[in-house]
């Protein structure tokens, strides 16, 4: 049997990269139609003397979006935090396009192509909207030093406010600026933790928007964690449950039963 103790005949869901999709970044590592661009095996992570991750196993296929869902405390947010280096793992492997991310630090993850927008979007305050985007250029392996003009198309309330001090945006606009933040650095694969976190509705539709454009057209692949099921629905192809610190199922959202709502989501 596999790692993953899956529920019924879930089971992992192969896919590939849509047809219309275009790769952005010409420096990439190269890896196979439809593999894994970042596959977990086996990991185990630990706070203290609590063990908070329990050989956890999961791939998040190229071109494709990921959605990991759970109720509060499973571990979702601490996983995230292992992929980009900001927690240390106590045993099994973690690698991104064939590369081991456990040999390459956290300050240099950014860039081997790797976006993150943390929960709570963490900009800064006091720095000026186009402060704020500027930051990410230097992780960029393409020597760009000006910020990229889609970011601007994706997000215009940003070019609007580029004078404007971070912290007097609001938590939508504030959103916006921590993706576009991400977005600057160039990623191939895309990580947000609850972006949907306290936005208001037509902000949550819009980022919903834009994450399945960027998937959708750009090619982005992107892991995203989420509690709201229906932008979950919307944005992603895959899921992954998790409880109490294990993957207790996976497959695409087409069977994303009522059972496993019930049993794993519903509080």
């Amino acid at each position: 049997a596999h790692a993953l103790g899956y529920v019924g005949n879930v089971r992992p869901v192969g896919g590939r990269r849509p047809a219309n999709a275009r790769q952005k970044c010409l420096s990439c590592l190269p890896i196979g139609e439809g593999a894994a661009m970042l596959k977990i095996e086996q990991l185990n992570q630990y706070y203290g003397q609590s063990h908070t991750l329990w050989d956890l196993n999961l791939d998040v296929p190229e071109g494709q979006c990921t959605v990991l869902m759970g109720r509060n405390g499973v571990g979702k947010t601490t996983l995230l935090k292992c992929i980009m280096g900001l927690l240390k793992v106590k045993s099994g492997s973690m690698r991104y396009a064939e590369q081991n991310l456990a040999a390459v630090g956290a300050e240099q993850r950014a860039r081997l192509g790797i976006g993150y927008v943390p929960q709570g979007r963490q900009i800064f305050p006091l720095l000026s909207v186009e402060e704020n985007l500027l930051i990410g250029l230097p992780a960029r392996r393409d020597g760009l030093r000006k910020i990229p003009d889609f970011i601007y198309e994706l997000f215009p309330v940003l070019k609007e406010m580029l004078g404007r001090r971070g912290g007097d945006l609001s938590g939508g606009q504030q959103q916006q600026l921590a993706i576009g933040r991400a977005l600057v650095t160039d990623p191939r694969l895309l990580i947000l933790d609850e972006p949907t976190e306290g936005i208001q509705p037509n902000i949550v539709a819009e980022i919903g928007s834009i994450v399945r454009r960027l998937n959708q057209d750009l090619g982005l692949t992107v892991l995203l964690v989420e509690q709201k099921l229906p932008f979950a629905r919307k944005v992603a192809d895959r899921f992954c449950l998790l409880d109490r610190g294990r993957a207790v199922a996976a497959g695409d959202m087409a069977q994303m039963s009522d059972e496993l709502i019930q049993q794993y989501l519903t509080v």
